[in-house]
């Protein structure tokens, strides 16, 4: 995980820094930037770093974060950590919700396609999960904010709070609400890869002959996927959930920006067109950070699941 976030670290920075925004013209504008004498100039330049080679400015950069300072924002003027912290609730208030929806819903849609392959069922949860896979993110974002917050007005059409409202006024359920389209587009998005591979594992479980065994006793279907196929179906599914965390955070920066949701996804897109190299770097070693957290999670988890793994064995 070091050496990820090692490597991740300097892939960002060198993508960064080949980047052809001027950073002086895309913060202050042209028309600013020539009524400026040259010391202001030379002054926003060292400000900005721009005739810092880029290697001593990553090494700077390493040093400072090793020693726990992950730098100033050169736009919102405030520590990265303090930024960070701040966007970072607003995204995990919306990516949890999604991650819970997209992964039950998920689970339950590829449970009953493989439980009823061929029949009806089945050719509509497929139908559905590959269009939905391949329909672009901010389409179907944009196609909700259309229908519900324009047409029908029953939801808000942007932001995490009320506009107008003081932070002390602002309701969990003004945060709820608000968080609802962009959190359904992101459910929506993610359920549809759960659901395909969920299926194809449930149709090789409902195949095997202990499944087939247990049809010959006279058991149920529901009792058969109660005892037997839902708990091998858990492990690859709870795999897949996990690693879906990434797709979740990468749909969020597209979805934040449709919702003008103040996330972590829209803080990433300010900083890269901005030029801003601390908080790049910063949010992108956080949710990098977070992805692999998910995976060590999941790996943990196994041994809960199924005991076999804890005792160095392998499911069946």
């Amino acid at each position: 995980m070091l050496l990820l976030l090692v490597t991740v670290s300097i892939v960002t920075f060198t993508l960064v820094s080949m980047s052809p925004i001027d950073p002086l013209q895309a913060n202050v504008g042209q028309a600013a930037l020539g009524a400026m004498s040259q010391e202001q100039k030379a002054r926003l330049e060292e400000y900005w770093g721009v005739n810092t080679p880029p290697v001593r400015r990553y090494l700077n950069w390493g040093k400072a974060f090793l020693s726990g300072d992950m730098g100033t924002s050169l736009l919102y003027r405030q520590p990265v950590s303090r930024v960070i912290g701040v966007k970072l609730a607003n995204s995990l208030f919306l990516m949890v919700i999604a991650w819970l929806i997209s992964g039950i819903l998920g689970l339950l849609l590829g449970m009953l396609a493989g439980i009823f392959r061929g029949t009806w069922i089945d050719r509509v949860i497929r139908g559905y999960s590959l269009l939905i896979s391949s329909t672009p993110v901010f389409w179907l974002a944009l196609l909700l904010l259309l229908v519900f917050a324009v047409w029908l007005k029953v939801l808000p059409i942007g932001l995490s709070v009320p506009i107008g409202v003081e932070a002390s006024g602002v309701t969990f359920f003004d945060r709820v609400r608000h968080a609802v389209l962009p959190a359904i587009t992101l459910s929506i998005t993610g359920v549809a890869g759960i659901t395909l591979h969920t299926r194809e594992k449930m149709i090789d479980v409902m195949e095997s002959d202990y499944m087939l065994f247990a049809r010959a006793r006279g058991e149920s279907t529901w009792t058969m996927v109660k005892r037997h196929g839902l708990r091998n179906i858990l492990l690859p599914a709870m795999t897949l959930q996990f690693a879906s965390v990434s797709e979740i955070i990468g749909g969020s920066v597209l979805v934040e920006q449709v919702f003008s949701y103040p996330g972590l996804g829209q803080a990433a897109v300010t900083a890269g067109t901005g030029s801003d190299v601390p908080l790049l770097m910063g949010i992108t070693l956080v949710t990098a950070g977070i992805v692999f957290l998910g995976n060590f999670i999941a790996d943990v988890l196994y041994g809960v699941i199924d005991p076999r793994m804890r005792k160095g064995g392998e499911p069946s």
